[in-house]
């Protein structure tokens, strides 16, 4: 075994050991719960099934979850339209991409709380309108809040996709004679059909197994969520039950998961994507354009609330420029330490996390480990995307109970770590892949250990990707509560396990105070973060380009991780591998230069 196969299988065994520790084990002890009592029975799943309420509940999440799924995926079409397939300006192109990822900021249950304040009978859209649009406890408050809440995922599936397809398709089919409506169907819609159905799943699949929106706008509309919350954590708990329920939310996960794989075999790839000039259309610019504004007005519209209210003496009574709620946050012990606590358990989900994706992608992505530990990876990836947050934080709260782990920041990062794990995995192999697969090799060739070319090469190229790996770790941290409403004690409340605490008291005040410091806090890092790896992106750039030229002028022999990190091609270096084995049976010097 060679030393570098010693590294990258010690990182496997600490990743496979992690997620076998806080992945597969809760899991088992969850069906487990629902499966045992003295002995292996199906009683559990039995009473669950006959309960009154189950049923209903099942089939309202399926009802609000698969409306509002494809509400979102036709909004965010819109959306990305506009960005791809219009002459707008480019500040409005930026400014749509901006107000349809702004809801990833804030957490789900602030959602619920600015459609309360927005269209309720005394909301502000409400005031300003003279009428009261729907009742917002129910089907349509929970579906407003689920397409809110779904449209970033949407949008940046659909966006990202359309930025593959060849625009040079509507030059052809127009020339070919087709009809307006057949050249959209060819050149927009037939490449996105796979895309759509990506985005309508992702986003089922949020909005069925989400717990903060229902918890504040659900009323008498119980969904799968707030049936398993009620049965953990109310009045009277039942824990098998409550598994049963859990183990129940899985099924449609997990099949939304499979849906996706066998989706991904029907995606269009182009072998040559060209970004051909759209004609001017004046019509078609107004048209989409409008939409856009339109829909963009209204995000915006239902999260001013969020602004107004806290600004405020007593909204809507007492309409008065005010501070003071802000100076009640300020001056409340408990709501500063629930901050510090959102804020440290954040940066270490982000940190620990950034590593334990870093490592996952180096296995799959640049090493020569045998297909079953690269497939281990793949696979805990896909449970990791499979397993909803709510039933995450249930198998925690029965595996880790009585234990010292109970209740502690730690266990809130390791739930989140576990829980977000697929997509800074994915993000940092996609990176890594791009990357020339000859480093290692090449280092190999001239003495250095896998570890040091790691840290010299890969990792500097790779830094962009790892910071904003870092980013997605950070915010998600700083908005999740399905799972933590589970395993937050009272001396480690984070912000969004608060702002469900101030519901029941109904401090709606500080809530939006709480909601405005999560909000400007993703903001701010993630302007910084943006910021960070946009300049170590230029700077890298910068580093090689000025290696490469100096190895070209120079002609000195220069180790290669400080020239450049280009390698030698292979044919090449088989060549200099081979004229080196000749110089050393002539007993030449093995260190002169070519």
């Amino acid at each position: 075994m060679t030393r570098t196969n010693r590294e990258l299988k010690l990182i496997f065994a600490v990743i496979v050991v992690l997620f076998a520790v806080f992945l597969a084990g809760p899991i088992l002890i969850l069906l487990g719960k629902s499966l045992w009592d003295g002995g292996l029975t199906g009683e559990f799943y039995a009473s669950v099934l006959s309960q009154k309420g189950f049923l209903p509940a099942l089939g309202n999440s399926f009802a609000v979850a698969g409306a509002s799924a494809a509400a979102a995926t036709l909004l965010a079409f819109l959306l990305a339209y506009g960005v791809h397939y219009t002459g707008l300006p480019k500040w409005s192109k930026r400014l749509i991409t901006s107000v349809a990822t702004l809801p990833m900021f804030l957490p789900t249950i602030t959602y619920g709380f600015a459609i309360i304040y927005s269209f309720g009978k005394q909301g502000l859209i409400t005031r300003l309108l003279g009428r009261q649009l729907f009742d917002i406890y129910g089907f349509f408050g929970l579906m407003v809040g689920y397409v809110i809440y779904t449209i970033p995922v949407a949008f940046l599936l659909i966006h990202n996709t359309m930025g593959f397809v060849d625009k040079k398709t509507l030059t052809v089919s127009k020339v070919m004679g087709d009809k307006a409506l057949s050249t959209f169907w060819i050149a927009v819609l037939r490449p996105l059909l796979g895309t759509f159905a990506g985005a309508f799943i992702q986003a089922f699949f949020l909005c069925f197994t989400d717990f903060g929106i229902p918890a504040s706008v659900g009323g008498g509309y119980e969904v799968i969520a707030t049936l398993l919350y009620n049965q953990m954590l109310g009045g009277i708990p039942d824990f098998n039950r409550g598994a049963v329920i859990a183990m129940v939310m899985l099924i449609p996960s997990i099949g939304s998961i499979c849906i996706l794989q066998i989706l991904e075999r029907f995606n269009i790839r182009y072998s040559r994507i060209s970004n051909a000039d759209l004609r001017k259309n004046s019509l078609r610019d107004v048209g989409w354009g409008l939409s856009g504004t339109v829909i963009s007005a209204g995000i915006l519209a239902i999260f001013a609330v969020i602004f107004v209210v806290p600004t405020v003496e007593e909204w809507p009574y007492q309409t008065e420029f005010s501070l003071e709620h802000f100076q009640t946050v300020l001056s409340d012990s408990s709501l500063l330490a629930a901050y510090g606590h959102s804020l440290l358990m954040a940066l270490l989900t982000a940190a620990a996390g950034t590593l334990i994706a870093y490592g996952a992608a180096l296995i799959t992505a640049r090493s020569s480990l045998g297909r079953r530990y690269k497939r281990t990876i793949e696979s805990i990836a896909l449970v990791t995307n499979a397993i909803p947050g709510m039933v995450l934080g249930v198998a925690y709260l029965f595996l880790f109970s009585g234990t010292s782990l109970q209740n502690t920041l730690l266990l809130m990062v390791l739930c989140n770590i576990v829980h977000y794990f697929s997509t800074p995995y994915l993000m940092m192999k996609n990176a890594l892949s791009k990357m020339n697969a000859g480093w290692e090799t090449t280092a190999m060739l001239m003495g250095d250990s896998w570890l040091k070319t790691i840290l010299r090469v890969v990792t500097p190229n790779a830094l962009s990707s790892l910071i904003e790996v870092f980013s997605y770790y950070f915010i998600n941290s700083m908005v999740t509560i399905s799972a933590l409403i589970f395993i937050a004690g009272a001396r480690t409340m984070v912000l969004t396990t608060m702002i469900k605490q101030l519901q029941y008291v109904n401090r709606f005040n500080e809530v939006f105070v709480l909601s405005l410091l999560i909000l400007a806090t993703n903001l701010a890092a993630k302007a910084l973060f943006s910021w960070l790896a946009g300049y170590r992106s230029k700077h890298s750039s910068k580093t090689t380009k000025k290696g490469r030229d100096s190895v070209m002028i120079t002609k000195k022999c220069v180790h290669w991780s400080v020239c450049g990190p280009e390698p030698l091609p292979a044919d090449r270096l088989r060549r200099k591998q081979q004229r080196r084995k000749q110089r050393r049976k002539a007993g030449g010097d093995l260190l002169q230069c070519r």
